[in-house]
């Protein structure tokens, strides 16, 4: 979560707090909780006034975010029935001790907090859930590895391979990694082993290093545990989430053992939740409501049997349900890219073999395709229904491949992961960068990002071809009959710290052995 997000988050719900009237049927304390290394982590507790034994959720919060950012939602659930503990992680704001970044210390202290809860309100041991949005998301998921007694989990806008978050294929995420930093040093104290990991990461060296670290921190490593106890998890995150993309979530799901649920919508990191986090209707939160209630209160609502894959559709707002991810898409539209042509100087998306043909381009220059700017280009979509856009027209030609498909007499409803397969030859020796963006393109020339994803070649030599074979994040979007799909690769993004140099060259090339294409999985 952003600096930005969580000044307006904070100012938002110091509103709410002089606004939001005291619920009859419970109330709340701040409390200190203390851990076993002697740090105190500021609590807010919200008690069913009605004795008796309840479910318990703990919530977790955001980055950078205080344990008011749950305000509403907690005194909802406490007034529903449930004991609820919200507490700001070690290392920010007042709690003690410094960040963790969801590491042991962060672990041992949720089995801290409900240690605590059990010995300090009337909160069924059995009946334990734990909860948040984005660092508290994946807390609440590693947590449930390590703690047999969390039997639901509600993780918002999190994330299963921090690997994969920080370096998906081979490429730095650099907005992402930046507004993380900026945010932890204006809220929080940042421990020596982050402040080693970060300044690694930017200086793009000792990357074992920040693997090891980031793989610690991962809810995908602990998986075996957390199938052998079994939590209900439910999963819900953004087709455009640019700190933690949908590609390992959907991977993480798929060999879960336990009940689960996932759900994708549009927008970016924590953009789906937010309203919800004001107390206005919200399809996240009424999810996790339902999940909690059907698996720690027992309640039958209905979700245990409805299909546990759900999916909003782009621009659209309707959902899709389907009994497992690998049902989402039952065909594939494959497009192979044709030789450039001089007249246009733009290659083909086409039915037929497509072989012996190279082309290449000036790398290092960036182009008016892009993934746009992170938490607000996606995070605009979820609200106004319209995607990134760039006019195909004008990418430059020079700096980038770009191959069309025909006008499409049908719809294409892409549903999951579209790959690309392309034969790179870097003209240079050293890392190097390309990113391929996938557009739905109108007749005018305006084309709607589809997807995207950015790969490295970190041990490229020049004048030698590298095969890429990539996954670009998984979407639920329809273009329409009388569009057609584009795509473009360049070398340079905004987003990413990686790019090729300046001045240098890429070759894109297919043969027989080795042919480029483009595959899209359709409903």
């Amino acid at each position: 979560m952003s600096w930005l997000r969580a000044i307006v988050v904070s100012a938002v719900l110091s509103l709410c707090v002089l606004a939001t009237p005291a619920y009859a049927s419970s109330s709340l304390r701040v409390v200190d909780i203390a851990t076993r290394d002697g740090v105190a982590l500021k609590s807010i507790v919200y008690t069913p006034d009605t004795p008796g034994r309840y479910p318990a959720i703990i919530f977790i919060t955001s980055w950078a975010m205080p344990n008011l950012e749950y305000f509403v939602q907690a005194q909802q659930f406490a007034d529903a029935g449930y004991v609820v503990v919200s507490y700001t992680p070690r290392g920010f704001y007042a709690s003690g001790g410094a960040i963790d970044t969801a590491g042991p210390k962060d672990i041992g202290d949720l089995t801290e907090v409900i240690n605590w809860t059990l010995a300090n309100t009337p909160a069924e041991p059995t009946r334990i859930g734990a909860a948040g949005v984005s660092y508290g998301a994946g807390m609440a998921l590693i947590g449930s590895a390590f703690d047999s007694r969390i039997r639901a989990v509600a993780a918002l806008s999190g994330w299963t391979d921090l690997t994969y978050s920080l370096f998906s294929n081979q490429t730095r995420h650099l907005q992402t990694a930046g507004l993380l930093a900026l945010s932890a040093q204006l809220t929080g104290r940042p421990s020596a082993e982050l402040q080693q990991a970060l300044s690694n990461f930017f200086a793009n060296q000792n990357v074992p290093d920040v693997i090891a670290y980031a793989q610690v921190r991962s809810a995908a490593t602990y998986l075996e545990a957390i199938n052998a106890n079994r939590p209900a998890i439910l999963i819900a995150n953004a087709y455009g989430d640019s700190f933690f993309g949908p590609n390992q979530l959907t991977d993480f799901f798929t060999r879960l053992s336990g009940p689960k649920r996932l759900e994708l919508r549009p927008g970016d990191h924590a953009i789906a939740e937010l309203t919800g986090i004001l107390g206005l209707p919200n399809d996240a939160w009424t999810s996790t409501r339902r999940w909690f209630d059907q698996y720690l209160r027992g309640v039958n609502t209905g979700i245990a049997s409805e299909n546990p894959v759900q999916l909003q559709l782009r621009g659209q707002g309707s959902y899709e349900s389907y009994p497992s991810w690998s049902t989402v898409s039952t065909s594939t539209a494959h497009y192979n890219l044709s030789d450039v042509h001089w007249w246009s100087n733009e290659g083909e998306l086409a039915a037929g073999s497509q072989t012996d043909w190279s082309a290449t381009i000036v790398a290092g220059e960036d182009t008016v395709a892009n993934g746009g700017l992170v938490l607000l280009t996606n995070g605009a979509e979820a609200i106004t229904g319209e995607p990134a856009t760039a006019w195909i027209p004008a990418v430059d030609r020079s700096n980038a491949g770009v191959w069309q498909s025909d006008w499409l007499t049908s719809p294409q409803r892409v549903r999951g992961a579209a790959h690309l397969r392309l034969t790179v030859t870097p003209g240079n020796s050293g890392p190097t960068t390309v990113i391929a963006y996938l557009y739905d393109t109108e007749w005018g020339g305006k084309g709607s990002l589809v997807t995207h994803v950015a790969v490295t070649l970190r041990d490229s030599v020049a004048g030698q071809p590298h095969t890429v074979d990539v996954d670009f994040p998984a979407t639920a979007y329809d273009i329409p009959s009388g569009h057609r799909l584009s795509l473009v690769i360049d070398t340079v993004d905004p987003l990413y710290a990686d790019k090729a140099p300046r001045f240098s060259t890429v070759k894109f090339s297919s043969s027989a052995s080795s042919p480029s294409y483009v595959s899209l999985p359709l409903k």
